[in-house]
């Protein structure tokens, strides 16, 4: 048991890093080869911020794990709004002000009432994780498309300069996507290897394990990054950054199971965890969108989503 512990949080330290160093190696060799940074950080930076939950995701479902692999795209959603946004606005009030993001918070709501559809009925099809993966794909080329046409006045394009990598050489942004591509996969497998063995220990479902361990841990780079972002100034990015996730996690991660293990889920996918991320998604929408002007996500609304966290936690164990 101690030597599953040990693994998992080793497999969660190396995934976060091998993450963080295929983003960066990635966007230094787009900058390279002359790609826009705007159109940068809407693709690569924001895809890279799933790409722990991605591949859990694949590691989960290829291994029979679907409830698990469905558990992290959920749990990390739950994670994202109510815990990440909510200690990032304890920290410091959050402002919304990009057009950019208010572009995407309608996409947000559409793309979680869709998945909603497709798992209402108690299963995820084969046909329903290629239209979620060929969303993704749709998605990522509507964001480049968007890279080229946001006023360059707008906070979200001074926010995404200051990410990207400056005088990286191409032959060390290869190397780092290469060390990327190795140990995301493999850290992965060790780490839901050890998250099985931990909920078996525990007499916890895999479902749960999907979203309580895993969610949480493939979600703290959002939580280092958006406190980071808010510290600088960077509201608008701190939140992008959970936006962007959000939707690639109910796209890319959701969808993994339907493509590779496609079938029935836990009873409680459909009656409680899928109706608590729409609950929280609706509630981020209404706190922070304002058709007229500015909004703030402040201390106020960050309590909000702190409780409504630990309210779920409680939900789940108690």
């Amino acid at each position: 048991m101690i030597l599953s512990i040990c693994i998992f949080l080793l497999g969660l330290a190396v995934l976060s890093w091998s993450a963080d160093r295929f983003v960066y190696g990635a966007s230094a060799l787009a900058k390279n080869i002359g790609i826009s940074p705007m159109m940068i950080g809407l693709t690569i930076v924001a895809m890279g911020s799933s790409a722990p939950e991605i591949v859990v995701s694949a590691i989960a479902s290829s291994n029979g794990n679907m409830n698990t692999a469905v558990g992290n795209a959920l749990g990390s959603n739950i994670t994202n709004v109510a815990l990440v946004l909510g200690i990032t606005a304890l920290v410091k009030p959050l402002v919304v002000s990009s057009s950019t993001l208010k572009r995407e918070f309608p996409v947000l709501l559409g793309v979680t009432v869709l998945a909603m559809f497709f798992l209402n009925n108690g299963k995820l099809a084969h046909f329903e994780g290629m239209i979620l993966f060929g969303l993704f794909v749709f998605v990522l080329a509507a964001m480049a498309w968007i890279s080229l046409q946001v006023d360059k006045e707008d906070p979200l394009v001074k926010d995404t300069d200051s990410e990207i990598p400056e005088g990286v050489n191409t032959g060390s942004a290869v190397l780092w996507v290469g060390v990327g591509l190795v140990l995301l996969p493999l850290s992965a497998h060790f780490m839901v290897e050890a998250a099985v063995d931990i909920a078996h220990f525990f007499g916890i479902s895999d479902l749960v394990i999907g979203l309580t361990i895993i969610a949480l841990g493939t979600s703290l780079p959002e939580l280092a990054a958006s406190i980071a972002g808010v510290l600088k100034g960077e509201s608008d990015l701190a939140l992008g950054n959970v936006i962007g996730s959000n939707i690639f996690n109910l796209l890319a991660v959701l969808g993994m199971p339907g493509l590779i293990a496609p079938g029935p889920l836990d009873e409680n996918v459909y009656n409680r965890d899928m109706w608590v991320m729409f609950g929280l998604t609706v509630l981020l929408f209404f706190l922070s969108f304002n058709f007229i002007g500015k909004r703030q996500l402040g201390r106020l609304e960050g309590a909000i989503f702190v409780l409504c966290f630990l309210g779920y936690q409680y939900w789940l164990f108690g």
